[in-house]
Parts: C-alpha cells; sequence; structure tokens
C-alpha cells in the first residue's frame, strides 16, 4: 500500500483567498443591507430592486 498522507496548506497560500472571501462578503453585505437612501452609492432604486428579495430574506427591512 502507498502512504496517501494530506499535507496542510500553509497560511500563506490561504490569506490571499481568505481576503478576497471577505471583501467580497462586505461588498455583498453593504448592497443587500445598506444600499438605500442616505448611504447609498449608486442613485435610483436600481440595487435596491435588484436585492429586494434578499434583503427580506436575511432579515433586513427595508420598507
Amino acid at each position: 500500500m502507498q502512504d496517501t498522507a494530506v499535507k496542510p496548506i500553509p497560511l500563506r497560500d490561504l490569506m490571499p483567498w481568505g481576503i478576497f472571501g471577505s471583501l467580497m462578503f462586505a461588498i455583498f453585505l453593504y448592497f443587500v443591507g445598506a444600499e438605500q437612501g442616505a448611504t447609498a452609492v449608486v442613485r435610483g432604486e436600481t440595487i435596491h430592486e435588484y436585492v429586494h428579495d434578499a434583503r427580506h430574506l436575511l432579515g433586513f427591512p427595508c420598507h
């Protein structure tokens, strides 16, 4: 039989993916939770209407 031990992935190699994932999550959370009213980056209701159902699914009040 052959030894098939799995080598651990160094943290140095995982860090860029962790930062990327955290950044994507923060952007998603902003657009779903806060892109409305005074904090809006995009004018109009386009983003709000696009993520409207996700807002309700995640428990964010919007109206």
